[in-house]
């Protein structure tokens, strides 16, 4: 009996064995770019599970010849970060690098993260963190500044059929279009039916498969059902009912229709969403579609994000509710998002347009001299007859109440 899981066995060796992540591999994509350098590089990948962060991190470790040390940030903590940095001490008197791969960098807190800055700063260790959280919130500045963030997408169920059917060929299983006497086999149903419950997670497929050949040489529909323990999610949080679904929420706040968002609310927090998910595009939604409308938006949706980290659930389902009715009766207005598009366009082709001289600081008697900030006044009412943007756009409107 092989104790080995399955998904470890079929775990891909090289970057050419990858599969569903085009955007990253391939002639002229970054990953590919990265191996053939030979030249580590910091790296956060982002990206839902199953899609291949542990993989790739291997397989980098693996090509630049490097000892590769993996971690979760789980169940690690302080000690275990000392006892990383001895080793890669020791790595770098034999001139061997170190690659360090973080598992759920997430968890780690601040003091934790910061803990990597100076060896990732000297080189002496290549930090590889994986992350499902939205990194720009997750992840500390520094440590971002000095990485490159790669983002994995969620694997379609044509690369989840790939993995499958090399691995159902790896294990001398037959393909059939319904049960037959010859055996070990899939049908195709069965098969399709796999693909389709990952919600995208290829280990999750896998680890499916292998309790269905475990039980069973005959493998059907019924058979993946069994061993899955559940009928196919009418939501997945990694596929295109998590997307439609916060769209919907979104959508009937913006209509302010409170049954439909309170309904789609329900659906992500019984289908197990990321609360603080929802709290972040709520915070979104408060400043992009009520504004000025409602000014105690914002700071209501920004206190329930913050309640939602401190409380945790299931209670900040409340909270999340409460919020949700809140911004769905409130009045909407897009009139400051619209002028903030418009403004960062004019910047954007007028970047280089000087500011009036009137406006500038004249901190010193040649500037004074020259006319820098001639003629300003600090009162009441400051130089209203005057024009504050640069000539060439003066006469540009960007605010429509």
């Amino acid at each position: 009996m092989n104790r080995v899981p399955l998904a470890e066995r079929m775990r891909p060796k090289t970057l050419d064995e990858v599969v569903g992540q085009d955007k990253i591999i391939g002639e002229g994509k970054i990953l590919t770019e990265i191996v053939k350098k030979k030249e580590p590089v910091n790296l956060i990948f982002w990206g839902p599970p199953g899609t291949g962060k542990t993989t790739l991190a291997r397989i980098l470790a693996h090509e630049f010849n490097a000892d590769f040390i993996e971690i979760s940030a789980v169940t690690s903590g302080k000690k275990d970060i000392e006892q990383v940095v001895e080793r890669a001490k020791t790595n770098w008197n034999l001139k061997t690098r170190t690659v360090l791969f973080v598992d759920e960098i997430h968890r780690f807190n601040k003091a934790q993260q910061d803990a990597f800055l100076p060896h990732v700063e000297s080189g002496l260790i290549t930090l590889i963190g994986a992350t499902t959280e939205n990194p720009s919130f997750e992840v500390i500045s520094p440590l971002l500044s000095r990485s490159r963030v790669i983002v994995l997408s969620p694997l379609k169920k044509e690369a989840i059929l790939e993995v499958l059917h090399n691995t159902i060929i790896a294990q001398n299983i037959k393909i059939v279009k319904k049960s037959s006497k010859s055996t070990p086999y899939i049908t195709e149903e069965a098969l399709d039916y796999l693909a389709e419950l990952s919600g995208g997670d290829a280990r999750s497929a896998l680890g499916d498969l292998e309790l269905a050949i475990s039980l069973t040489n005959k493998i059907t529909k019924d058979t993946i059902e069994e061993a899955a323990g559940k009928k196919l999610p009418g939501y997945d949080k990694k596929g295109d009912h998590h997307y439609d679904t916060i769209s919907a929420f979104i959508k009937s706040m913006r209509g302010s229709d409170v049954d439909a968002a309170l309904y789609y609310l329900a659906r992500m927090v019984e289908s197990g969403e990321d609360p603080k998910f929802i709290a972040r595009r709520m915070v979104i939604f408060a400043s992009e579609d009520i504004g000025l409308a409602g000014n105690g938006a914002l700071s209501l949706a920004t206190a329930c994000f913050q309640a939602v980290e401190r409380v945790g659930m299931p209670e900040s389902g409340l909270m999340l509710a409460h919020t949700t009715v809140a911004l769905t009766l409130s009045k909407k207005s897009r009139a400051t998002t619209d002028a903030w598009y418009k403004a960062q366009d004019l910047a954007k082709k007028s970047m280089n347009e000087p500011v009036p001289i009137w406006l500038r600081n004249a901190p010193t008697k040649l500037m004074k001299d020259l006319g820098f900030g001639k003629g300003q006044k600090w009162e009441s009412g400051f130089h209203l007859d005057k024009n504050y943007l640069p000539d060439s756009i003066k006469n540009e409107k960007i605010w429509k109440n």
